[in-house]
Formats: structure tokens, C-alpha cells, sequence
């Protein structure tokens, strides 16, 4: 079986020889292929979900139009394609080196002394636009969306070319502007886990409007009820759990959006074993970008500090999403996010076991306990000329680790001065 919900079944080696592949006549072969991977010229002859799930015309054809590549990347994770020897030759190739991209750190053009002016820059007008469709849901004004592609866009670009940068920008939270923050927050992560998982660039726009507008629901519901301290009783449970529902009806009458940011509005709180809502659907009906989404919202709420409670350290959200991975979350998602963020994400400010503090600046997919950090106080505490040093890298001859965790502010050290120091022009920063 080729459906996602029998994925047990499916390491059935053919009889070619060749993983996923099995003879057609003697020129064509079928081969399960990630959607990323797919190429002009193949023929879809099967999906990971029931063809009525997936809004194409036809049961089976060939891929010639970008409308066909993008719906499949959407929606899919993987389909049954038919083509000639050296396509497929070709795709099998590609399919090993897409699994190594997730074992290593996202690729940076700029340097993050670089890139954080730009990056705050993004991340404040992104800001204002969240804050300015909250004013108009909560005024009944008429939503206007037509903004919401270009702030995404800068938010691209500066991903793009450091990561890190950004995720800085996002460890910057107040509990008094939860909602709109956390909108941008999923925006940007959802960004950086496209991009770390493969998915095309033209995809990482459509990912980040999925991160900025799947809680735009929630903007209708009642504040007692948003911000309540306590658990939520059946009823109040209820009027929560509709914010999918108005989110998904703010937005269905919008001619411009993707039609999977409207789903992902819609479900992105279904879960794999049929238990979530608001539809219940199984497993193979929730789309790749709904399950995308599902992650990191879950992740930016447990890690966020709200009005009735204080978030959870990154460790922690790491291990509930990993114990829930197959059940709520899709679990070779959840591994590649833990992979991509790291134990200690950029950001975190740790003690290392030389008695230094530091800011971690990037993480290492396949070294999730060594990052690369920037020290900023001596073993005695006192500031000194920041340093960067690569906890994994061969350089490393003292094999310096990481201790433990601190909060952010420890002996008066803070991200947010940290990034005013870069951008008002420390040097000091390495490249």
C-alpha cells in the first residue's frame, strides 16, 4: 500500500532492486517520490491520500504545468510516479541527497552581524501588519490582506540568508501582545522548516502567510475566554476551539490567498490519530502544511510566556513534542524540527562548562548539544570582547560543552541588548 496512514507497509522492497521502484513493460517504472523531487515529464499514477482529497482534475497524469507541482507539494508528502529509467535513476539520486540536507545547518549567505539589522527591520513591519488586521477584525473593518505577501517576503529574504537572525528577533516576547507575536512568530519559523526540509522557494512564501494567518480566529475570541488563567470548561472549551472555523471563514472569501493557507487556518489543531479538531480527520486527510503548522504553533506556545503562565524552557517543548509525535504531530516532522532547532536554539543564552556564558548564534542539525556560540562574560562573570566559538567544530581542542541553560538576563546579559549592540554597529560580533 502507497497511502501515508500504512507507511509500515510501504518498506516492501520490488523486485527491481531499487527502493520504491517496480517494472512497467520494459521502459517504465513506478517509484514512490517525495513531491519536492518531482520533475517535468513524470507521470502521477498515485497518491499518499485518496485522489478526491486533493483538488486536481484528474486521476493520474502527466506533470508539465507549475499549478500541478504546486498543489502536490502542498497537500502531499509523496506519490506514485511512472517514468523511463534515467528519470527515475535521477529522482533516486536526489532522494539521498535531500535526506542529507536535514542532517545539516541551514546554508547562510549573509553573516548575522549582517543580517540583524535587516532582519529587525522584517520583523517590526511584519509586526504592524499583524497589529493593523487585529484592529480591523476587532472594528469590523473589511480585511485587507494585500500586504500580507510583502512583509513575508522580506521575511524570506532575511531567513534566507541567516536564520538565525531572525529566530533571534523571535526569543524578543511580551506576554501583553501574545497573539499578534505568535502569528509572527509561527510565520517565521514555518519559513525555516520549509526551507530546512526542502521545499522549493517558491513554497516558503505560502508557508510563512500559513504561519501569519492560521490564528487569525482566535483574534474573535473573547478576551476572557483567550487569556483565561485557569482550564477552560466545556462550553469556553468550545467557543476556543470555533477560532478555526471563524479563521477559515475570515479568509475563504479572499480571491488572492493560496487555497492551503485557508486550509491550514481550518486544521491546522487536527492530529494524526483523528482526535483533533474541528473536523476530526484522519491521517492522510491532514495536509503537509497543516501538519507543518501544527508543530511549530505548538512549540512557539509552550516555549511563550502568557499573562497566567510562564513558557517552558526549548528542552522541554522538544521532549512533548517528540513524546507526541505519531499521535498529535506527523513524526518525521517533529524529528526534523527538533533537528533544525536544536536543544539550545539560536538565541538561548547557556553557561558553558569553562565557567564562560555565552549566546548561541547557530545550531548543527547532527550536533544538537554543540552549537556555535558567542561568549560574552569570563569564567568570572565580568564582560569581555565577544568571541565566537564552534562547540562541534574541530577547533573545539578543549572540548568545551554547554552546562546548562540560563535565563535570559542571567548576570545582566540580554538578547535584546545584545541585538541594540549589533545593530547600533558593534564590530565585535565575528563574521
Amino acid at each position: 500500500m502507497w497511502f501515508r496512514g500504512k507507511s509500515s507497509k510501504q518498506g516492501k522492497q520490488p523486485a527491481s532492486g531499487k527502493p520504491g521502484t517496480r517494472s512497467v513493460g520494459h521502459t517504465l517504472q513506478r517509484m514512490r517520490v517525495p513531491v519536492d523531487l518531482l520533475r517535468p515529464g513524470m507521470r502521477v499514477v498515485k497518491l499518499d491520500r485518496p485522489w478526491t482529497e486533493v483538488p486536481v482534475l484528474f486521476q493520474g497524469f502527466e506533470l508539465a504545468h507549475e499549478d500541478q507541482f504546486r498543489i502536490l507539494r502542498h497537500y502531499c508528502e509523496w506519490v506514485l510516479v511512472e517514468g523511463d529509467e534515467h528519470q527515475l535513476a535521477d529522482a533516486l539520486d536526489r532522494i539521498a541527497r535531500q535526506k542529507k540536507r536535514t542532517t545539516e545547518p541551514l546554508s547562510e549567505t549573509r553573516s548575522l552581524e549582517r543580517e540583524l539589522p535587516r532582519a529587525s527591520q522584517a520583523w517590526e513591519t511584519t509586526r504592524s501588519f499583524v497589529e493593523k488586521v487585529s484592529s480591523d477584525i476587532e472594528t469590523g473593518n473589511a480585511l485587507n490582506l494585500e500586504e500580507a505577501r510583502p512583509v513575508i517576503r522580506a521575511c524570506v529574504a532575511s531567513i534566507k540568508s541567516n536564520a538565525s537572525a531572525m529566530f533571534w528577533m523571535s526569543r524578543i516576547k511580551s506576554r501583553d501582545e501574545y497573539t499578534a507575536e505568535h502569528c509572527l512568530r509561527v510565520a517565521v519559523f514555518a519559513v525555516a522548516f520549509a526551507r530546512f526540509i526542502g521545499l522549493p522557494d517558491e513554497d516558503l512564501e505560502v508557508a510563512g502567510l500559513c504561519g501569519l494567518l492560521h490564528d487569525v480566529g482566535k483574534l474573535k475570541v473573547p478576551p476572557e475566554i483567550l487569556n483565561k488563567p485557569g482550564p477552560l470548561d466545556p462550553k469556553e472549551a468550545k467557543v476556543m476551539q470555533g477560532h478555526t472555523s471563524i479563521g477559515y471563514n475570515l479568509l475563504k472569501t479572499d480571491q488572492n490567498l493560496d487555497p492551503i493557507v485557508i486550509d491550514v487556518t481550518r486544521h491546522h489543531h487536527e492530529r494524526m490519530d483523528g482526535r483533533g479538531y474541528p473536523a476530526r480527520l484522519e491521517e492522510w486527510q491532514i495536509s503537509r502544511f497543516s501538519r507543518l503548522i501544527a508543530i511549530v504553533d505548538a512549540y512557539d506556545a509552550m516555549t511563550s510566556d502568557r499573562c497566567y503562565r510562564d513558557g517552558l524552557p526549548a528542552s522541554d517543548a522538544m521532549r512533548i513534542l517528540y513524546r507526541n509525535r505519531g499521535q498529535q504531530f506527523d513524526a518525521g516532522m517533529v524529528e526534523a524540527f527538533i533537528r533544525m532547532v536544536g536543544i539550545y536554539p539560536p538565541g538561548s543564552l547557556v553557561e558553558l562548562s569553562s565557567g564562560e556564558v555565552a549566546l548561541v548564534l547557530t545550531t548543527h542539525p547532527g550536533k544538537k548539544l554543540r552549537p556555535k556560540v558567542e561568549i560574552l562574560l569570563s569564567r568570572e562573570k565580568h564582560p569581555v570582547t565577544p568571541r565566537v566559538i564552534d562547540l562541534g567544530g574541530e577547533s573545539n581542542d578543549d572540548a568545551i560543552q554547554i552546562t546548562r541553560p540560563l535565563p535570559d538576563g542571567s548576570h545582566g546579559v540580554s538578547l535584546e541588548g545584545r541585538i541594540s549592540q549589533v545593530i547600533a554597529g558593534d564590530r565585535t560580533l565575528a563574521q
